[in-house]
């Protein structure tokens, strides 16, 4: 549900989001997954004046999304500097290149 709504900077209707997702799933079962996602905040909707429908949109965009998980997996862990070498190792070349950069412009 959220790669379909973060592939457009637009809100969707949820039968936007079906229709973006390929329609594979009945328009109630959309909806039911996008209040759930509503309930842990991670999309927002809204109806013009007139309107019958919702849009939904994404709080967050992926990038911001995927940050957020990454630090609550590293959370889980007790040692932290065991998870980060082992995410860390496991990155191609140019990835730790661009996370030693970023590290530097950080400082």
């Amino acid at each position: 549900m959220l790669t379909a709504l973060w592939s457009t900077d637009e809100p969707m209707t949820a039968a936007q989001v079906r229709g973006a997702l390929g329609g594979d799933l009945a328009e109630t079962t959309v909806m039911t997954i996008l209040t759930r996602l509503m309930h842990k905040d991670l999309v927002v909707r809204s109806r013009e004046p007139g309107d019958r429908v919702f849009r939904y949109a994404p709080t967050a965009g992926r990038a911001e999304h995927l940050a957020e998980q990454m630090h609550a997996f590293l959370a889980e862990g007790d040692d932290h500097r065991a998870v980060l070498a082992r995410f860390l190792g496991g990155l191609s070349a140019a990835d730790r290149k661009a996370a030693a950069e970023l590290l530097r412009r950080r400082r």
